[in-house]
């Protein structure tokens, strides 16, 4: 044990108590030995590469290409989605890809080049193959977005999986024996985003990323990485043009990236790079070019469309890990009644359950749990309950006894049952990765909805098992169904809370078939949004924290996720009554809009904080309110089109640089600007305007953008800007919709999109689109096809203040 991982152990002794601290040794010590007895500590391996090339067979889409030591299979679909796959990857089976393989492009042919490689030509995208495996993705018009070097694999050797002197290197798809590299060059002016929720982000500087979904235990800043949702999704952002790629492969791996450099040496230019390494599993990537907005339409199109939230999930929501039992949450309830406060839903932590053991109730602190449900919602107050994977192993405990006979948990190597340590005591983890374990674990959401719970999250996925030293997960020599495949955690570990997310999903569907389920997990992977969205994990309180929430939000949004939301106050410590508005004065215009913190970190209720905070937060939690009707939209839009609800500035201009360095401010859809207050203090902040006119909403002073401006951010409330011409759909004073529109500029029109709210089921939606226009000096708003507005209209600008 060396003295990181001692302090690690003092720290876990301290967290969970000594008699969980003493169990988190012992599963270390068995998690080490099981896997050095599982995995060699060296194996000889040999390096590979493509080698020259040897032919190309055509196919649909595209072909394959042969190379002397491998195969490189590309394949454009209907959409303009490139698949490459090496060593016979193919796209299936895939965790990410939301059911068939997109159907192919029958328009795109495999042809030669001049130079004595090959290229696929389709009309979106071509792909440019050379004479010895460099890869690169290209416009129609020959812009070069990506290059891809040669791959280079470290093959097991002695185990059939060598290759160095094979003709067509071929290897089963997925087989674990080689780890893998493959560098890629984009534009010196590219911008790098994505890979997940990262707190450093959104935009990824210079550095090393790794790809292992992990508990930072305890909470983080924007320097700890990685955290517990991870992503192999880049967003490649240049004025060339904007890019996804998206490496299939669920195995831990590291991206390096470093950012280009215009005019380096001699005034050439140096352009940007990525190295991703991967310990095994399939070298095979998806590429999707185009807009912004064009881009994440492809990926929602191959991953699968965001679950709607219901559309009380767009209010304001309150949890603490610590409310003391049924009387204390009617005090809490009660008071943002009293107070005017608008409230949504109450969260209850593990300290809910009878021993910290799922799918249980602490009887002594909640005697009637169902009754409780039923009186908060007469009062418009869902509940949502915290489900964790570990089940305690204990004989008696009924989801233990349930599991261990359906043959549902994690087993090692030989043969015997899984087990490490989490809130319960000693535990053991159900195999998500086997469609019979999802099926029946997602029955036992049966006791949730009984309980009358609304919702659920998912924590401790990632998974977490308490360890003194080494990770805190399970042992990577543990097996998994992996859907009948076979293989070990090293694979499945990635989409370990990915597949938990389907099993509450689907279970949800099952049990309340006439509503949209409510769910929402710490850890995933691509596809996630799918089945629900994410939030920040246990941030730690502070300003760099409330700085890494945002960026959490937006990367989160570019990986596909539009649907999440930070810790409001942080997770880890009690905030001042500054930081603490700041951060609710930001939540209010983020999707996920929650208070949570630690059982040590105080309380998080606004009127804890002072008559002025109190007042402040509710000015923010009515205009969040009032805004309802253009949450429900953009939900909508995210699911029609997968753009998310918040999107960095340079959404609709990805070739402004300045707006692609912008990092403190975001559009809220395509009409409102919103820039947080992020540093202690600030009365005053400076904002980077996209093209066109903005109004402060709260003065109504007009901007002209682009460039930068400075405006008024008092304590009150924080900057939030409209855009001239937009339309939105906001609550009005009879509690029904009106349309909010911001007069256009002269000459120029404006307009909007609304979605009507079509209740919690699955109604399909209809799509209302607006313009506005300046006509003999007042402002004219009506449907597309030049009906009339069949809403109330406002007109808001120049001198007008609500």
């Amino acid at each position: 044990m060396n003295g990181r991982d001692l302090v690690r152990s003092i720290r876990v002794v301290r967290a969970v108590g000594p008699v969980q601290g003493l169990r988190s040794v012992r599963t270390a010590w068995r998690r080490r030995r099981a896997d050095a007895s599982a995995f060699p500590r060296r194996v000889a391996e040999r390096a590979r590469v493509p080698g020259a090339v040897r032919g190309a067979e055509p196919q649909p889409g595209g072909g394959v290409i042969h190379f002397a030591r491998s195969s490189l299979r590309v394949r454009v679909a209907a959409g303009g989605a490139v698949f490459c796959g090496w060593d016979e990857a193919a796209p299936e089976p895939s965790y990410a890809l939301a059911g068939a393989c997109p159907e192919v492009d029958a328009r795109a042919v495999l042809e030669p080049d001049r130079e004595g490689g090959w290229r696929v030509v389709s009309e979106r995208v071509w792909v440019a193959v050379s004479r010895h495996g460099a890869v690169e993705v290209r416009t129609p018009g020959g812009v070069m977005l990506r290059r891809e070097l040669p791959p280079r694999w470290w093959d097991r050797v002695g185990q059939g999986e060598d290759g160095a002197g094979e003709e067509d290197g071929a290897r089963p798809q997925g087989a674990g024996g080689s780890r893998w590299v493959l560098r890629s060059e984009v534009a010196a002016d590219a911008r790098f985003f994505g890979l997940g929720g990262r707190a450093g982000g959104p935009r990824l500087r210079g550095g090393t990323y790794r790809l292992w979904n992990t508990d930072p235990g305890g909470a983080f800043g924007p320097g700890d990485d990685p955290l517990s949702l991870t992503m192999p999704v880049q967003l490649v952002v240049a004025d060339a043009g904007t890019h996804l790629v998206f490496h299939d492969n669920s195995w831990d791996g590291r991206v390096a990236l470093r950012e280009g450099e215009e005019g380096a040496g001699s005034g050439h230019d140096r352009p940007g790079t990525c190295e991703l390494r991967m310990d095994g599993g399939p070298l095979r990537y998806w590429v999707l070019v185009g807009t912004p907005a064009r881009v994440l339409l492809g990926w929602t199109a191959l991953t699968g469309a965001p679950a709607l939230p219901p559309r009380w999930a767009l209010g304001h929501q309150h949890a603490r890990w610590g409310f003391g039992g049924e009387g204390e949450v009617r005090r809490v309830v009660a008071g943002y009644r009293a107070r005017g406060l608008p409230l949504s839903a109450l969260h209850l932590d593990i300290d809910h359950y009878d021993g910290h053991r799922v799918f249980t109730v602490d009887r002594a602190r909640y005697p009637d749990l169902p009754g409780l449900a039923r009186e908060l919602r007469a009062d418009g107050v869902r509940l949502v309950s915290i489900v964790d994977p570990a089940v305690k192993a204990a004989p008696g405990d009924a989801v233990y006894e349930g599991g261990a006979a359906a043959d549902a948990f994690v087993r090692d190597a030989r043969g015997r049952e899984v087990r490490g340590v989490v809130w319960p005591g000693e535990s053991v983890f159900p195999d998500f990765t086997d469609a019979r374990v999802r099926k029946w674990w997602g029955a036992l959401y049966a006791e949730r909805v009984a309980q009358g719970f609304a919702g659920v999250w998912h924590d401790m996925n990632e998974p977490v098992s308490f360890a003194a030293f080494g990770e805190p997960t399970l042992p990577r020599s543990a097996r998994h169904a992996l859907e009948g495949r076979g293989g070990d955690h090293r694979e499945a570990h990635n989409v370990y809370g990915l597949a938990m997310a389907r099993a509450g999903y689907e279970g949800l569907c099952e049990l309340r078939p006439d509503e949209r389920p409510f769910l929402f997990s710490r850890s995933g992977w691509a596809g996630l949004q799918r089945y629900g969205g994410t939030w920040s994990g246990d941030v730690a309180t502070g300003w760099p924290g409330l700085r890494a929430s945002l960026s959490l939000v937006m990367g989160l949004g570019l990986c596909g996720v539009p649907y999440s939301g930070p810790d409001v106050g942080g997770f880890s410590a009690v905030p001042s009554p500054e930081l603490y508005l700041r951060w609710f004065q930001l939540a209010a215009y983020l999707p996920l809009f929650r208070t949570h913190s630690a059982i040590w970190a105080g309380r998080r209720e606004p009127w804890e904080f002072g008559p002025q905070v109190l007042a402040h937060a509710r000015t923010a939690l009515c205009e969040r309110e009032r805004l309802l009707p253009y949450f429900d939209t953009l939900g909508q839009l995210a699911r029609l089109t997968g753009a998310p609800y918040v999107r960095p500035v340079w959404w609709n201009a990805p070739r402004d640089r300045a707006l692609r360095d912008c990092e403190d401010a975001f559009l809220l859809g395509d009409a409102l600007l919103v820039a947080p207050v992020l540093e202690a203090g600030a009365t005053r902040r400076a904002v980077r305007l996209p093209r066109g006119r903005w109004y402060d909403t709260v003065t109504g002073r007009a901007y002209e953008g682009p460039g930068q401006v400075v405006v008024e951010a008092p304590l009150s409330r924080i900057p939030v800007l409209a855009r001239a011409g937009a339309v939105l759909p906001v609550a009005g004073a009879d509690g029904g919709t009106e349309l909010e529109v911001w007069e256009p500029a002269a000459g120029r029109r404006g307009g909007g999109l609304v979605v009507p709210d079509a209740g919690d089921g699955w109604g399909r939606p209809t799509v209302e689109r607006y313009v506005s226009r300046l006509e003999d000096g007042r402002v004219v708003v009506e449907r597309q096809d030049g009906s009339a507005a069949g809403y109330p209209v406002r007109v808001r600008g120049p001198g007008e203040a609500p």
